[in-house]
């Protein structure tokens, strides 16, 4: 096969295939892969799409140039990772987010039977939980955004673009497309599932470790580890005990009490760095036109990315763009409420939004504890719970917060999406200090580069305070923690940020600890 690559402008409407055996001087080419599509906006009066493609012609020799080359197709799977490896146990892996997942897939390619146990339900069943929580504000402290199949992240935009590009992220990404994500999820620069493809995905993916011998316990949570002379010797859950020698921990950031247990059992970890503050909407359009300017009709909805330094506060920064999405309450803890966002893979909702974060650390929790970023996440989210007595998020307009904090009339053009009921009110009561500094000094500063972010009608919602684990579990080069036998791994453990980085520490971790 050739590769090359090819602009094209976004109204251009001509078949990849022809444009590509025009790039050689053919008529037609044999086949015609697409590897890679980014879209080129710098320029707004000339936006383009950039495709790397591969093709099949005969005589491929004699077009070889300085802009052509040979191509290998080469795509990495799990399954192939696992070949010359080998694991004689039968593990537990707990947590079937993206990371407990693709342990468990690596896990069964290695015939190892695994066994998931997830505190939660399964994606439909959490689905419905999450429905009634939006309806009625009924919380199910084990089954919500945060906890069940899926993870975190099954509640999300469903990005997969990652600053990491190996094996271990092409496998993932492969896998997906495998088990029902879109096709272009294999070669879009920022590949997006979505909350309604990402349930169906996990499902496939469910079917195909089972398929392969592993066993998935639904509403099974770890409640303690059994150790004899420093090594796993079970798995201890609220339904029993369960015999192993290797846990494989994919708990994900929220799981507090899980955090609590290993602590008490002397496992090494250390309260980590992470970030705090609100999410900010703006109508879809406005975001389009700023970012696309007259080409936004014919382009999908736009994302954006910033990030500004804010004097001694730091860095104020974006995070989770979820173009034509809408906020969600994310709240898992009894008395405690958190926000998030998400997208469908369509992106056609009437919003726009993202997180707008301020790293906080020792500094400012003041302690060394391991827990201490726990309980500092845990402060503001309760304030918020405080501030209506409920799980009602509290959001406000960004005119009203900039002003002094003063909770003006009416919402203007952006109306708050977050479905469940909400609370106006001043910010400032339920912030860190520090994060409402920032965002003060922050947001006029990045609405000198998108145009409108710093409109008075834009609404922030608050409190977003989930971005990353609090705490980092200790682990060896090959992925084990202070105690044989137990693997933290992924974003709860503290080693990755998002769903294929927390996929690929799956795969990775499984990987380190085996034969071969």
């Amino acid at each position: 096969m050739l590769t090359f690559n090819l602009t094209v402008s976004v109204y251009d409407k001509t078949p990849l295939p022809v444009l590509a055996a025009g790039k050689l001087g053919l008529t037609e080419v044999d086949k015609c892969v697409i590897l890679r599509k980014s879209l080129d906006a710098r320029r707004k009066d000339r936006i383009s799409y950039v495709y790397k493609v591969a093709v099949e012609t005969k005589n491929e020799h004699r077009y070889i140039n300085k802009e052509v080359s040979y191509y290998q197709m080469n795509i990495p799977t799990v399954e192939r990772m696992t070949e010359g490896k080998k694991l004689v146990c039968r593990p537990v892996v707990v947590g079937s987010g993206p990371c407990g997942l693709f342990a468990a897939l690596t896990l069964a390619y290695l015939k190892t039977n695994p066994i998931v146990i997830e505190r939660g339900d399964d994606v439909d069943e959490r689905i419905r939980k999450t429905e009634i929580f939006e309806k009625n504000l009924i919380l199910d402290t084990e089954s919500n955004v945060q906890f069940g199949e899926g993870g975190a992240g099954t509640f999300s935009d469903g990005k997969l673009n990652t600053g990491v590009n190996n094996e271990y992220v092409r496998a993932v990404i492969n896998e997906f497309v495998q088990c029902g994500a879109p096709e272009e999820t294999a070669y879009e620069a920022k590949p997006h599932i979505g909350t309604d493809k990402l349930a169906e995905v996990v499902k496939n993916l469910r079917k195909k470790i089972i398929s392969y011998g592993g066993e998935f316990r639904f509403r099974t949570k770890l409640t303690d580890i059994e150790t004899v002379c420093g090594k796993v010797n079970a798995a201890i859950t609220d339904k029993g005990r369960i015999p192993c020698d290797r846990i494989y921990l994919a708990i994900g950031h929220s799981a507090r009490d899980t955090f609590e247990m290993l602590f008490n059992k002397s496992i090494k970890m250390v309260s980590k760095e992470f970030s705090m503050g609100v999410r900010i909407e703006h109508l879809s359009d406005e975001i389009n036109r700023s970012q696309y300017g007259a080409a936004s009709p014919v382009l999908p909805a736009a994302d954006y990315k910033a990030a500004v330094n804010v004097g001694e506060e730091g860095k104020l920064y974006t995070f989770c763009m979820c173009p034509g999405g809408k906020v969600i309450n994310a709240s898992s803890e009894s008395g405690g409420v958190c926000v998030n966002g998400m997208s469908f893979h369509s992106r056609n909702g009437k919003n726009s939004n993202s997180a707008l974060l301020i790293n906080v650390g020792e500094k400012d929790w003041q302690s060394d504890h391991p827990l201490a970023g726990v309980e500092y996440q845990r402060e503001y989210e309760r304030k918020v719970f405080a501030f209506g007595n409920s799980y009602k998020p509290v959001v406000q307009t960004y005119g009203d917060f900039a002003n002094g904090g003063k909770t003006g009339g009416n919402f203007g053009s952006v109306l708050p999406s977050v479905g469940t009921r909400f609370i106006k009110g001043n910010l400032e009561e339920c912030l860190p200090d520090k994060v409402v500094r920032g965002l003060r000094k922050g947001i006029p500063l990045i609405g000198k580069a998108l145009k409108n972010f710093d409109s008075p009608q834009a609404v922030l919602t608050a409190i977003e305070a989930r971005s990353s684990s609090p705490v980092r579990i200790l682990r060896d080069e090959k992925c084990m923690s202070s105690t044989e036998g137990l693997y933290p791994l992924g974003e709860g453990a503290g080693y990755a940020g998002g769903i294929t980085s927390a996929a690929a520490d799956g795969i990775r971790g499984v990987l380190a600890g085996a034969e071969g």
